[in-house]
């Protein structure tokens, strides 16, 4: 940040405003402007458009306060998306950049310009997509899939809804005003630090991820106790689903790992704002400390994110495979296994700290040992296709792409634990085809599998198959091209974090990445197109079973998409597979006999508290500190006033119940397949 003009220096303008000035809003940047523009225009269009219909007041009702978890579940995923769309765009820039930049070439992004786009796009990717639409995904289909009506604690699943969405704008605004962190999305000290960057970006980074954080584990909370909690009578621990089973470890995962991720950002805003030396280079500090402690919570991230989606490959493939899943017993020991050694392989950060051979020998074989339940699970996958009638619909191709794709990413991960080659390796483009093979191969694949085989349960209709296998292909092949080639330069020893080169032979090899990552880009067209031709042709698409894929868990015996209440019975499970047992069995729907139902009220505490953190993080971020105190307490008192809510609950009344369930008996009736 350039300092204030002097005349801008003066008390009174200092203490509104803190460090922020004209200075601050990149209008010297032509990328930014331009962007800034369609994004100011494209919002215009939204609100006018909203404001034209008149839908806030539905909005506002039905979506901004409810705590439906459906409805929390569908918007954790719309902003997934949007968010998606941006950290895409950070990628794109940065293979064009990479592309171009040989030869005596600076390519088109300064250095400057550049470090925040690729931190912005770690931060983004991580914390903003993959998060919000397992999330989301766990949202909307752990009660459904236990036979819950809603989650344990309503109230809180709107709220941490709405911290995350919190963190999303705070990072989005570091776009215009002022600038993100230049320091890579773990953000390393000294690098972090006030001496090294002194601007807002590091701000705008630890505060962004505190409030999401706080977000991610209460929804951690939540949901554990959803699962442990409310499950229908009849279902034990070993009839869940292996969803629900993979739902229930993630969340341990986020329980124990997040509250480190906040401890470790506190010392480092500690370090920023008070002066302290947690981490600094002198008086005392250890920058490695914050290496050790930020990969706590690291490395289970990335089993946090690939956990659901292993659940949601055990779904499709016993679905369309028609049968039982193979080896349902092991499948759930694997998940645990995976749970408790993902503790354990952070420790392998320890490889490039100096230790000696035993340290590296111990932390090099749980990082291997690791690969064997992920192993376990992926022939359980085959056995369960073996000799079944596989039906190659979308969400099925999108878990066979998975294991081809994985299962390259998993051999690499487990060559990068072997020490003496993690020595030349982690610091090279290696380690960035490693891990992108691993979370698009495994978290991406998983999330558009899932979305794919769930939509018709959330809206009432099939997505698209001809654009859904279009974004196929060309995601599945773009990948390839995309990051084959940055192993190649990994094994040539191309260091990463670059953004210049110096040999002109190894320019091919980034045009050919660049070209992937273009292919990719028209996949995630394709399937915005897919949704678009979907939502226009729904009447064609229409599902009125309920059941479209023939499933075999309880969320496929309720309508599509289901009633506030879930189920106007509760369900009671005999077997595993209880949807597939209960159609065996010749389940017939009760007709008769419904009663009113107990539901959680609608409350906006969630979205006013997700306001507030924002003006918060602001104050903050611009050392406005009359802002950040006012909000603080604000926040405060706004917490302690919904503990004085008792309106929480209400009952949707018999009549409602039998009216709904009236209409599904009706649409069963006209429809040609009648399960259920």
């Amino acid at each position: 940040m350039s300092p204030h003009p002097a005349s801008e220096n003066s008390g009174i303008w200092k203490f509104i405003f803190g460090r922020l000035d004209w200075s601050a809003i990149p209008y010297h940047e032509p990328i930014l402007v331009g962007t800034f523009a369609m994004v100011a225009i494209g919002g215009a269009i939204v609100l006018g458009a909203i404001t034209k219909y008149r839908l806030w007041g539905w909005l506002w009702r039905d979506w901004f306060t409810t705590v439906d978890h459906k409805r929390i579940g569908i918007m954790y995923m719309i902003l997934g998306l949007v968010m998606f769309v941006r950290g895409f765009a950070d990628a794109i820039m940065m293979r064009l950049q990479q592309a171009m930049a040989f030869n005596g070439s600076e390519g088109y992004l300064n250095a400057h310009h550049y470090d925040q786009i690729f931190t912005a796009h770690g931060v983004i990717m991580i914390f903003f997509v993959a998060m919000p639409l397992i999330t989301g995904l766990m949202n909307y289909m752990v009660p459904l899939q236990i036979g819950a009506r809603d989650v344990s604690f309503p109230f809180l699943n709107n709220f941490s809804f709405w911290m995350t969405t919190a963190g999303a704008v705070i990072t989005m605004m570091s776009l215009f005003v002022g600038e993100y962190a230049r320091t890579g999305w773990l953000a390393y000290p000294p690098l972090s630090g006030i001496a090294y960057s002194p601007g807002v970006g590091v701000d705008y980074y630890i505060w962004g991820l505190q409030i999401a954080g706080i977000g991610t584990l209460l929804s951690g909370v939540n949901l554990i106790a959803t699962i442990v909690k409310m499950r229908a009578p009849g279902m034990t621990m070993m009839k869940l689903p292996i969803f629900v089973w993979t739902s229930l470890c993630s969340n341990i995962l986020i329980v124990a790992a997040f509250p480190v991720l906040t401890a470790v950002l506190a010392l480092l805003s500690l370090d920023r704002y008070v002066g302290t030396a947690f981490f600094t280079n002198d008086m005392g500090g250890n920058p490695m400390m914050y290496v050790n402690l930020i990969w706590i919570w690291g490395h289970p991230e990335v089993y946090i994110l690939i956990l659901p989606l292993f659940g949601v490959y055990s779904e499709v493939t016993s679905t369309f495979s028609g049968k039982r899943l193979f080896g349902y017993t092991s499948m759930v020991y694997a998940t645990v296994v995976i749970t408790i050694l993902s503790y354990l392989v952070w420790l392998h950060h320890f490889f490039t700290m100096g230790s000696g051979a035993s340290v590296n020998s111990f932390f090099g074989i749980t990082t291997m040992v690791i690969s064997i339940p992920t192993g376990a699970k992926i022939f359980n996958w085959l056995f369960t296709m073996y000799r079944g009638r596989i039906r190659f619909e979308l969400p099925m191709m999108w878990t066979v792409a998975f294991m081809l794709t994985f299962v390259v990413g998993g051999m690499t991960g487990v060559l990068l634990a072997v020490p003496p080659a993690d020595f030349v390796l982690h610091n090279s483009l290696f380690l960035i085809a490693h891990f992108h093979n691993v979370i698009i191969g495994g978290v991406l694949f998983g999330i558009f599998a899932a979305i794919n085989y769930w939509w018709p349960k959330a809206f009432g209709f099939r997505l698209d198959p001809v654009w859904g296998k279009r974004s196929f292909w060309l995601w599945v092949v773009g990948f390839w091209v995309a990051f084959m080639p940055l192993y190649v330069l990994g094994l040539m020893g191309v260091t990463r974090r670059m953004r210049v080169f110096d040999d002109p032979g190894l320019q091919i090899w980034f045009q050919i990445a660049a070209l992937g990552a273009f292919m990719i880009a028209a996949g995630i067209a394709c399937m915005f197109i897919q949704f678009f031709v979907s939502i226009r042709n729904r009447e064609a698409l229409r599902d009125t079973t309920g059941d479209p894929w023939n499933g075999r868990t309880l969320e496929w015996a309720t309508s599509s998409p289901p009633p506030d209440y879930n189920f106007a019975f509760t369900p009671v499970i005999h077997d595993g597979d209880a949807w597939a047992d209960m159609k065996k069995r010749g389940y017939q729907r009760p007709l008769s006999g419904y009663r009113a139902i107990h539901m959680p009220s609608n409350t906006g505490t969630g979205i006013i508290l997700g306001g507030l953190s924002i003006a918060f993080a602001i104050g903050m971020i611009w050392y406005m500190w009359w802002l950040a105190g006012l909000s603080f307490v604000a926040i405060l008192a706004t917490a302690i006033g919904h503990t004085f809510n008792y309106k929480r609950d209400f009952h949707i009344p018999q009549t409602d119940v039998e009216r709904i369930e009236g209409e599904r008996t009706r649409a069963l009736a006209h429809s040609p397949a009648t399960q259920g």
